[in-house]
């Protein structure tokens, strides 16, 4: 177990050096090779107005001038041990992980992103725990009744979950909770969870539910077919002729195998949306991740997108990581092979 624990972390240092490297090419290497100069970068740090001295002087500055390994390695350095930038005659410190300054701001971005980052988890992880504990409870009474009304009643709603887009269930419950029961009159203004936990819950509440519904139709679907099969396996007729309880040849033995592709869609989902959770911070004005990067994105802000782009991708190989080690533990096979 410890081997394949050290294995599965050794890999997942390794691709997050590989996503760093692809991240830097995309926005370093992609724009040279499709014509953008350095000159034309450092004049985003710059301005529009800058004179050439200036855009020059933080070009030599910033190390746009250098090869591009050698803008990597300090583009990892600063990552890990921070940087010192020159815009001006006294060098600025940029505290690790350093992803450098904004270029409308001229602040740190790494600081704003961090106060951005409880938004988006209290987000993913309330909807999370909704989706995962509704999403197989329901597949599994559907594939215990199949054919039944209950049955046809889940898989119904699942579609219609699975149908609609986010941007409509948010809307539509915002309409109705705000305005027609209003039972969230003054909004639903996030508010931290040390300072007050039940307004935190209770406005987050609606936003939940929403991107809840989505994906819990989703794996209400994902549970049932996998239950299906699962039940009509050889060793599922083993369990019920030694005489097991159905909750034990249920629980113990056709979900257990069941959840194993389940783990799977999970940690991806969740690793993208603690990444930024885009739309429903949108549509409920929530100051998370995702809205940091629409504003990266339309401000054409290059440090701030590259920073969720990073971060995203951390929280996505983490949450792999995690599936696999989660695999050791509900499917004993792995930790044999």
């Amino acid at each position: 177990m410890i081997a394949y624990f050290i294995r599965r972390v050794f890999a997942a240092i390794v691709l997050l050096l590989v996503v760093s490297m692809i991240t830097f090419a995309i926005f370093f290497l992609v724009p040279r090779i499709g014509g953008q100069t350095t000159t034309q970068l450092a004049t985003q740090y710059v301005g529009k107005d800058a004179n050439p001295a200036a855009v020059a002087a933080i070009k030599k500055n910033l190390g746009f001038d250098l090869p591009l390994y050698e803008q990597y390695w300090h583009f990892l350095k600063a990552l890990v041990a921070g940087a010192n930038y020159h815009y001006g005659p006294d060098p600025v410190h940029c505290h690790a992980p350093c992803f450098g300054y904004s270029f409308k701001s001229h602040v740190e971005v790494w600081p704003q992103l961090k106060s951005r980052i409880p938004v988006t988890f209290s987000l993913a992880i309330g909807a999370a725990v909704i989706w995962v504990v509704t999403g197989v409870a329901v597949g599994v009474v559907s594939a215990l009744r199949r054919g039944s009304i209950i049955d046809r009643l889940s898989m119904g709603v699942a579609l219609m979950g699975v149908s609609l887009p986010i941007f409509f269930t948010g809307i539509l419950a915002l309409s109705v909770f705000t305005v027609q029961w209003p039972l969230w009159s003054n909004g639903m203004n996030y508010v931290s969870f040390t300072h007050n936990p039940a307004d935190w819950a209770w406005n987050l509440l609606v936003p939940w539910c929403s991107l809840a519904f989505l994906y819990s139709a989703l794996y209400a679907r994902l549970t049932r077919a996998g239950m299906l099969e699962t039940m009509g396996e050889d060793y599922i007729r083993t369990a019920r002729a030694k005489g097991l309880r159905e909750r034990d040849v249920v629980v113990k033995h056709a979900l257990r195998s069941t959840l194993t592709p389940i783990v799977t869609i999970f940690g991806m989902d969740f690793g993208l949306l603690v990444g930024g959770a885009v739309i429903t911070e949108q549509v409920f004005s929530l100051p998370g991740m995702g809205a940091y990067a629409i504003q990266g994105v339309t401000a054409n802000d290059l440090p701030i997108v590259m920073a969720v782009t990073l971060v995203v991708a951390f929280f996505v190989v983490v949450c792999n990581l995690l599936v696999d080690l989660a695999y050791a533990v509900l499917d004993p096979r792995v930790r044999y092979s």
